[in-house]
C-alpha cells in the first residue's frame, strides 16, 4: 500500500478547519491530538463530557494534576476563564445544540453518513461514551481515522456492517489518505495524497467516489 498520513499528521488537517471561537469537543483517543494543533490567530473552545469547558493543551510530564482531567481520563491544564460544571449540565450543552463542531473516531462510515465507533460487534468491547449524544447534538460532525482496517478492508463503505452509533450523522472525514465530504448520500472526493491516484483510491474505499473536480492535493508538515 501506498505512503500515508500519521495520526498525528491526520489531527493536524483536521484541526486547520476548526473556526476561530469553535466550541468543540474530541473523541476519546486518536480525536484528542487535534487540540494540539490550533493555527496561529485561532483558538477553539475545547469541552469535555466530564464538566470543562476551556481547557488547555496537556501539561508536561510529571506535572499532571490527576484532578484535571478530560474524558478520557487525560491531564489537563486551565485557561483564563476555563469553566467547570456537573455531568448533566454537560451533557445539556451537547444535547441542546450548543456545540459547534463533534470531531470523533470510527471504525466504520456509511456514504449516507452513517458511523460506527462503539462497537466491533458481538466479540468487542462496548464503548459508547457520548458518542450517540455528540453525534446528534454536534452542529458539525466529522471524523479523523485511518482509510483501511488493519487488515486492509475499507472503512469507508456503502453501509455499515458495525452497531451504529448515528445515522446520517458524518458530513466529513478526514482519513489517512484523503478529505472526503458526505453530501447527498454519496462520498465525495476534496483531496488526496498526490502520490496516489483517483483509481488507487477508489480500490482502498468501500463505496463509489465523486470527484466533481480535479482534487486538491492533501500537503501537511512532517511532525
Amino acid at each position: 500500500m501506498t505512503a500515508k498520513l500519521s495520526p498525528t499528521q491526520i489531527a493536524w488537517r483536521a484541526a486547520q478547519d476548526i473556526a476561530d471561537g469553535a466550541y468543540v469537543n474530541l473523541g476519546i483517543g486518536f480525536p484528542e491530538m487535534v487540540a494540539k494543533f490550533q493555527p496561529p490567530g485561532r483558538q477553539a473552545i475545547f469541552h469535555t463530557e466530564n464538566g470543562i469547558l476551556g481547557f488547555g493543551e496537556a501539561p508536561a510530564a510529571g506535572a499532571e494534576d490527576w484532578d484535571l482531567i478530560n474524558a478520557g481520563k487525560k491531564a489537563v491544564t486551565l485557561k483564563p476563564g476555563t469553566a467547570f460544571f456537573h455531568h448533566a449540565d454537560s451533557f445539556a450543552m451537547v444535547r441542546g445544540g450548543h456545540l459547534d463542531v463533534a470531531i470523533l473516531g470510527a471504525y466504520e462510515v456509511a456514504e449516507t453518513g452513517d458511523l460506527a465507533n462503539w462497537s466491533t460487534g458481538p466479540k468487542g468491547v462496548p464503548a459508547v461514551g457520548g458518542a450517540m449524544d455528540l453525534v446528534h447534538g454536534a452542529k458539525r460532525v466529522a471524523v479523523i481515522t485511518d482509510h483501511v482496517t488493519k487488515d486492509g478492508k475499507p472503512k469507508l463503505v456503502k453501509a455499515c456492517s458495525l452497531p451504529l452509533t448515528g445515522v446520517g450523522c458524518v458530513t466529513r472525514v478526514y482519513s489517512s489518505l484523503a478529505v472526503i465530504d458526505i453530501e447527498g448520500g454519496r462520498f465525495v472526493l476534496r483531496e488526496k495524497l498526490p502520490s496516489l491516484s483517483v483509481g488507487e483510491l477508489q480500490s482502498l474505499t468501500g463505496a463509489e467516489l465523486l470527484v466533481p473536480v480535479a482534487p486538491a492535493d492533501l500537503i501537511v508538515p512532517e511532525l
